[in-house]
């Protein structure tokens, strides 16, 4: 699958975290499965066959995506509790779940943007940009219309900043409120409670350590590996990348307890180990 990233227009800055275009290619019948792992964002889907665009929650564990043929995707990913400002709605009901845009934005708004996106032969900057204009009008409509949820944004800040290590006790009490209506508008201002929010952040983090140490390991092993058989040496890699970690410390470094709690919640985020998580595969 081809994958790019593009920074939002700047006025969307404070609450798009990218636009992203992907291809998929998937050869023969049967379709190509794609794991995605959760990421605490929000994203809204275009794709030019045809089907109709979509919103994707946020996620409490990974997902299985089949994609068959070439399927080209445009999307906006939302910064975490900003996707309500855009779709004017509690974002709790969306969590595990994915809606029509037509259902969020009506059938005439959502028409008129896919027939924008795929009518002409645009390059992917060109469908990006009319994304961008479609969503800074959206912000004008709703503007006023939601409420500025800055509780919940603050919260979203302060465990991103520790990693997810920050308790959602503590945080209660830095704010003045009670864990109960904390918890409440966290799940409707963002879409998950707070402690899984912070679990899945820690998540993050050390899927970010172990592909950089991945990739740190396949570097220098590149020289020394040219020329052997592509499919051993990622193999090799991979297994090189595994015995070189002291699982033990990266996982007190990432705010775990000890290995099994960072086993636990690969198990539970990404459907295998740590270790596994190395080997070649296709993640997001």
């Amino acid at each position: 699958m081809l994958y790019r990233e593009y920074p939002p227009h700047p006025a969307l800055h404070p609450w798009v975290a990218c636009l992203w275009v992907a291809e998929a290619r998937a050869a023969g019948a049967a379709p190509h499965w794609h794991r995605v792992l959760p990421d605490n964002c929000v994203d809204i889907l275009w794709q030019d066959q045809g089907a109709p665009a979509f919103a994707v929650g946020m996620m409490s564990s990974f997902i299985e995506v089949p994609s068959a043929g070439r399927v080209r995707t445009v999307a906006v990913r939302f910064r975490p509790g900003a996707a309500r400002h855009f779709l004017g709605l509690p974002l709790a009901g969306l969590s595990d779940q994915r809606a029509d845009l037509d259902l969020l934005w009506g059938r005439a708004a959502a028409d008129r943007l896919q027939d924008a996106l795929w009518a002409d032969a645009l390059g992917d900057r060109q469908r990006l940009d009319v994304i961008e204009r479609a969503l800074l009008e959206r912000w004008r409509m709703l503007a006023g219309k939601v409420e500025a949820a800055s509780l919940a944004r603050t919260a979203v800040a302060a465990i991103e900043t520790t990693h997810g290590l920050l308790r959602v006790d503590a945080l209660a009490e830095r704010f003045g409120v009670s864990r109960q209506h904390l918890a409440a508008q966290f799940r409707d201002q963002v879409g998950l409670p707070p402690k899984l929010f912070a679990r899945i952040c820690r998540f993050r983090r050390a899927t970010a350590v172990l592909s950089q140490h991945a990739a740190g390991t396949a570097g220098a092993g590149a020289a020394g590996a040219a020329g052997a058989d592509a499919r051993a040496g990622a193999g090799t890699t991979a297994a090189t990348a595994a015995l070189s970690i002291d699982w033990a410390a990266l996982a007190l470094d990432c705010g775990y307890f000890d290995q099994s709690h960072l086993i636990h919640d690969f198990q539970e985020f990404a459907g295998h180990t740590p270790e596994q998580f190395l080997r070649p595969a296709r993640r997001s």
